[in-house]
Formats: structure tokens, sequence, C-alpha cells
């Protein structure tokens, strides 16, 4: 497995360490809840050295990039950013990422962990023959996010000359390299995205966590996600299912000038009818917490309608919550189901997202 650049640091603030997308990260410190808490409250922060960043240049990145991903890419202006999803042929969901522009001929993607190989084969595969240039600068960086509302309060008094750009914007600074931030976001809190070359990012990790920032693991980076109702690639979001059903169909700009990868699968999925639509289940009553691959049954506790792709006890509500997909005719909110927990069956119902 590969390690963080910030693995002593986790080691000596006693994280409890696990494998997760080939790397050794940190699940959580003193607790899930009270770190999702932390976030929700005040401010905590993430270790997401394990993302992946590509850089996309030249003079023909903006129109090479808008034929690969779902977004527009041309609406973008210089420091604005946007998420949007790569498919493949049929239009299954290869991965989700974060797409900033820099400038009209440089791009920085920040994609998926478990994706970053993947990604980049499939990418630079479709590179044209001239006029883009493709580069994995995913070894270059280390990573954090600063979630919750006191984030950029706790910012500012510690550098007030590295300023956090507006919602969805990047901004890069030079400091023995480049310091990049960008202001987006996982949790549903507001907060940003540092990423700093390898030899630096313990310096902020160390500043941050004595300026009142609360370390934070995977763990409550899944709840907090969860109960915002965002997908997680690889289980709520996979390269069978379309991101029409997925309920991504905002970030899905099917008319845009020209095409894109997967297009036309979306177009003929749209005029068929979506077969599954990934919805929000919470339990009607505390049970052990949802995991995924729980089954999910009708009403009558027979008819089997899928299963969940996601699932988490929320801090929030003291109830478990999911998310799984199920044919359209159940995907309605208020649809009563059963979820198998441990051969037992627990009630349970499709509700609007967020959870919180």
């Amino acid at each position: 497995m590969e390690k963080s650049p910030l693995h002593s640091l986790h080691l000596s603030l006693g994280a409890r360490l696990a494998p997760f997308a080939g790397w050794e990260m940190p699940i959580q410190y003193k607790g899930i809840v009270s770190e999702h808490e932390a976030v929700r409250k005040s401010v905590g922060v993430f270790d997401i050295s394990h993302m992946g960043e590509f850089e996309v240049s030249g003079s023909g990145a903006g129109a090479w990039l808008n034929g690969l991903l779902t977004n527009d890419t041309l609406v973008l202006g210089d420091g604005e950013g946007q998420y949007t999803l790569l498919l493949n042929e049929q239009g299954g969901v290869i991965d989700d990422l974060i797409l900033y522009r820099i400038s009209e001929e440089r791009y920085f993607l920040v994609v998926n962990a478990s994706r970053i190989g993947d990604d980049f084969i499939w990418m630079q595969s479709r590179l044209p023959a001239r006029g883009v240039t493709l580069t994995n600068r995913s070894h270059e960086f280390g990573a954090i996010a600063v979630q919750g509302p006191r984030s950029l309060y706790l910012w500012t008094d510690l550098a007030p000359g590295l300023v956090v750009p507006e919602r969805n914007g990047i901004a890069i600074y030079e400091s023995d390299g480049e310091l990049i931030l960008c202001r987006t976001g996982y949790t549903g809190e507001d907060g940003f995205e540092l990423f700093a070359p390898v030899g630096q990012i313990g310096h902020w990790f160390d500043q941050l966590v004595a300026s009142g920032a609360i370390p934070c693991g995977l763990g409550a980076r899944d709840t907090l996600r969860l109960e915002k109702g965002f997908p997680l690639n690889g289980s709520d979001l996979d390269e069978v299912h379309t991101p029409l059903e997925a309920g991504l169909g905002f970030f899905v700009k099917l008319e845009k000038p020209g095409t894109f990868v997967g297009r036309d699968a979306l177009i003929a999925q749209r005029s068929a009818g979506l077969p599954t639509r990934l919805v929000a289940i919470c339990l009607n009553e505390k049970a052990p917490p949802l995991r995924h691959g729980y089954a999910v049954f009708a009403s009558d506790g027979e008819t089997k309608l899928g299963e969940l792709s996601s699932g988490s006890l929320s801090p929030g509500l003291g109830l478990g919550i999911g998310m799984a997909y199920l044919p359209t005719a159940q995907a309605v909110i208020g649809t009563e189901v059963m979820i198998s927990i441990r051969e037992k069956l627990h009630p349970g119902r499709v509700v609007k997202k967020p959870f919180v």
C-alpha cells in the first residue's frame, strides 16, 4: 500500500489506519461521531493525499476535455471549476471528478484515488496527435481538505496572504513550488482543499491542527457526504449505471456543442426511460447501521428490489441511512421498503435527498 506524506503525523495523533484504494489512510482519530460533529459545527481537516491530480495543457485542451466529460467545459472562465463525469461508451461512470480552468490553455483535474491509473490510461488513449498534453502530477502533491463553518475564519488568521477563491474556484500561489487552493468539498459544509508539494503538506496540516482544526478520518468523511446524498465512486457510481440513473443529470449537458463519450447511450436511455434510479433510504426506527450490499425488499418483504450501494448510521439523525438503485416504479419518495440486516427485515422508506 502507498502511504500519505502525512503518515507519521497520523500515527503521532493516534489515528486508526486502514487500507483504502491502495493507500493506508486514517479512518478515525478520536471517533467518527465527534469528528463528524466537528465538521458540522466548527472545522475539521482531512488528509486527501490519496486523490489524483492531472494537468491538461495546450491550445486544444478545452475543446478536447469537452469531448470527454459530461459537463460543458467551455462555459468556464479562468479560475473557475465544475463537477463533471468521465463515461464509457455505454454511458456508465468511469469516474466523477472536479475540473478547474487555470487559463485558456491550462486545466487542473482532481480524480478519485482508485481511478488514477485507469483514468490516465483512458484519457491518454484519446489524446489528439497535437495541441494537448496530459500530465499525471499525483505524486507531486500532498493534499488536505479543510471543512466546516469556521474553515475560512481559521485559514484567514493562519495564512492571510493565501486567499481562498470563490465557490468552485481555484487559486495558485508560488511558495517553493505551487500551492493550489480549491473551494469545493465533499461534506456539504463550506471549506477548501489545499494541494501543496509533498515536502510542505505536513507543515500546513500541523499549522491547521495547532490553530484548532480537528483531524478527521475517512469514516467521518463518509458519514458527512452520505448525509448530504453525495455519491461515492465505486459504490454509488459505477460503469454499469449512468449518471442519469444516479440523479446527476444536472452535470450532463446533452445539448452542448459537439458530442462526448457516452452521449449517444444517454440519449437512447433517456428516450427509452430509466430502468433504475439511485434513491435515498432511511430506516423508520433505530437499528444496526446500514451497510453496502444489504438487500432491499418491497414492503411485502419478499420481492427483492435491489441492494444498498452505500450505507451508514447518520450522526445527525441517529438512524441508518443509505442509497440504492431501485426500479423506477419503486424509486418514488415515500415508498415503503424492507432492509435485510443480519437475516432480519427492518422497515424503511425512500426519502428526499439530502438526509439532513
